[in-house]
């Protein structure tokens, strides 16, 4: 984690940068465009190898130069990129065994980005090369903000530089083949190895793929990626530069990292984040993002990038509007980001993402989308002092606490599970979705985190545990925490070996019960259980080993059978379900658990009326921000100032659409739809 909490000193407000694609004309019309809407950082240089190292080791950065004098007389900073993500068309010709292969055996050809080998020496050279020389050059520079290496690491190689390096990775863990043979449960389908050179990346094959060889692949790859940033980041320091130094993970559905040791290996986190869906989902989606990236960064983050004017579902680009903009950069800033970045700063005229929205649209700053921008810069000035952050660095209180594992997000992926429509990521999601309808803060963590200062602990549908997360979990219960334990979890170990007697194996004495069968459900279908609550996709038949039943099955081949199960334990009680709630029933289950624990709201009005509402801890005062994603007019009332009105928050209004940042002096707060204060 982050050792001091990271303070760039006021909000930076900008986003990615790209001057080479336009004359130098435009870059002062540029400029006097960001002092018009406030902005005070741009990112450079991301994709700007092949002008900066036009041929090996010869540099040309005469633009660079120039646009790095402009921005710096005109009071704006910048994050300067390592360009690594896209090597420039001499290096491809030059080392053509530096691309990637595809895992069907296809070696990829230049002509997009992302066409690098991570495990190639020349391109790993190349790059600590090139991050060298920008750090000589500019990492004294005043307006530095910080050093953006790389860009969302990502792309996987199974060629013959990454079968080497897997080799050596494998041997490190394993020591011999012996121990690998034994975890890989190689003695299925005569896989046994003999030789270490006989092992392969998981290319495509003829039917299902060894699941433990795919897994120790994916945390290869994390590792690869992070020696090669790591790499990149003892270049920039030899070269005596401070600058804080990051890379941007990506989300929602791309991960190929670790982010817990990732995050340690960084002087800040950071994170690119694109909407998947242009209605009230996508507000919850920026929440989610927000904590998880708080979460891994142990504190204030950076958000490096998100949607600018469009949000990219499928097929075509929907319209973000400009209440929705506005919204959701406070709902980032809310949960602890010091940033509203975003891509791109101007739209490109061509190139591959020529219709990826941008801060200065096609029609220009003469559009609805650029006043909106310049409005989203004047309040987040007017809100600046949120950005100081408390004495602890834990800018969001949180009671509750979701377990977030990259290694069971892998794991989960495993094709030929009893239902392979479960996805890990879509558990977790759905499970910080009903708590932010709920209205309560939510954290995430890592197994082994001090649990300590949370009520309520959640595993998701985590399929692989190792021995010491049960133990961990049950240290937890024991210490009087409430634990809630989701379907297909602690099922078998890290090397994807399922656990003997019974599920969940890793978890049966823990929750007292032992599931004899898993059964599936057709799409569509759902069951009814006690108590109102629905379930789909997935149920188990459970027996009671110490538990009781919470709730039953009320129909079907399970009816009167427990669906969900609670077993005290020590000075607490671990939950658990056995079946996957539909959205509206997971709702009503963590609401009502919320409540029989004591764990309120941060406002118990706010969320029937559609307002979302994120308590933020500064370093003199609390900050409530208020983001109305409803349909009525809501009267405010409590003591504080709104520092985006400048008003007493005392009988504020908020529109749909509206939002409030309040400075508190108390956290007394109610709200009212509007006409019922009236009334």
């Amino acid at each position: 984690m982050t050792q001091h909490p990271y303070n760039p000193g006021r909000l930076l407000f900008g986003g990615d940068y790209n001057p080479e694609q336009w004359s130098k004309d435009v870059w002062a019309k540029d400029i006097a465009l960001m002092r018009r809407a406030a902005v005070n950082t741009v990112s450079l240089g991301i994709f700007s190898w092949a002008l900066l190292e036009p041929r090996e080791g010869e540099y040309d950065v005469e633009w660079l130069d120039g646009i790095i004098a402009m921005l710096h007389e005109a009071g704006i900073g910048f994050f300067l990129a390592t360009p690594t993500a896209s090597p420039p068309p001499w290096f491809t010709r030059a080392h053509p065994d530096a691309m990637p292969v595809r895992a069907d055996g296809t070696t990829l050809t230049h002509g997009s980005r992302d066409t690098y080998a991570v495990s190639s020496p020349a391109y790993r050279e190349a790059s600590q090369r090139i991050a060298r020389f920008l750090a000589e050059r500019y990492g004294a520079h005043p307006g530095l903000r910080g050093w953006h290496v790389h860009n969302e690491y990502g792309t996987i190689d199974y060629g013959p530089h990454a079968a080497d390096a897997f080799r050596r990775w494998l041997r490190s863990k394993y020591e011999t083949l012996d121990e690998l043979n034994a975890a890989w449960t190689t003695a299925f389908w005569s896989q046994s190895y003999g030789e270490w050179e006989d092992i392969l990346p998981p290319r495509d094959t003829q039917y299902l793929h060894n699941p433990a060889h795919v897994v120790d692949f994916k945390r290869f790859n994390s590792d690869e990626m992070l020696a090669a940033f790591t790499e990149q980041k003892a270049a920039i320091v030899a070269s005596g530069s401070t600058a804080p130094i990051t890379t941007n993970f990506m989300l929602p559905t791309w991960n190929h990292l670790e982010q817990w040791s990732w995050s340690e290996a960084q002087d800040v986190v950071s994170i690119d984040h694109y909407l998947d869906d242009p209605g009230i989902d996508g507000d919850t989606h920026v929440a989610y993002c927000g904590d998880l990236t708080r979460s891994w960064a142990g504190g204030p983050w950076l958000l490096m990038e998100q949607n600018a004017i469009g949000i990219r579902v499928g097929d075509r680009t929907y319209v973000k509007g400009p209440d929705q903009t506005i919204r959701n950069s406070l709902g980032y800033i809310a949960r602890g980001s010091q940033s509203s970045l975003f891509f791109q700063w101007r739209a490109s005229a061509g190139g591959s993402e020529l219709w990826h929205g941008a801060l200065v649209p096609h029609a220009g700053e003469s559009s609805r989308a650029f006043e909106t921008v310049v409005e989203l810069g004047s309040i987040l000035e007017s809100i600046s002092e949120v950005v100081e952050p408390p004495t602890d660095g834990r800018p969001v209180e949180a009671d509750v606490a979701i377990l977030w594992d990259a290694e069971g997000w892998w794991a989960t992926d495993t094709p030929h599970l009893p239902n392979d429509a479960l996805s890990y990521s879509d558990e977790v999601r759905a499970t910080h979705r009903s708590l932010w309808r709920a209205g309560i803060s939510v954290d995430f963590v890592r197994a082994g985190d001090d649990l300590s200062r949370y009520r309520l602990m959640i595993i998701p549908s985590m399929f692989a545990l190792s021995e010491a997360d049960a133990a961990w979990a049950t240290s937890y219960v024991r210490s009087g925490g409430q634990l809630v334990v989701q379907f297909f979890s602690g099922i078998a170990d890290m090397n994807q070996r399922v656990i003997t007697g019974g599920y969940p194996g890793m978890l049966r004495e823990l929750l007292g019960v032992r599931t004899e069968e898993i059964r599936p459900l057709p799409d569509g279908e759902s069951l009814e259980l006690d108590k109102g609550f629905h379930s789909e996709m997935w149920s188990e038949r459970v027996q009671l080993e110490g538990a009781s039943s919470l709730v039953d099955y009320r129909a079907g081949a399970l009816s009167g059978l427990p669906a969900i199960t609670r077993n005290d334990v020590g000075m607490g009680a671990a939950t658990y379900l056995s079946t996957r709630l539909t959205q509206l029933s997971r709702d009503r289950y963590y609401a009502q658990l919320c409540a029989d624990l004591g764990i309120d709201p941060v406002v118990s009005d706010a969320a029937p009326l559609g307002v979302e509402a994120v308590r933020r801890r500064g370093a003199a005062a609390d900050y409530l921000f208020l983001l109305h994603h409803g349909s009525d007019s809501v009267t405010v009332s409590g003591e504080g100032v709104d520092l985006v009105t400048g008003s007493n928050a005392a009988g504020l209004t908020l529109d749909p659409g509206d939002v409030a940042v309040i400075r508190e002096s108390s956290r007394k707060w109610m709200l009212v739809k509007e006409n019922s204060a009236s009334a």
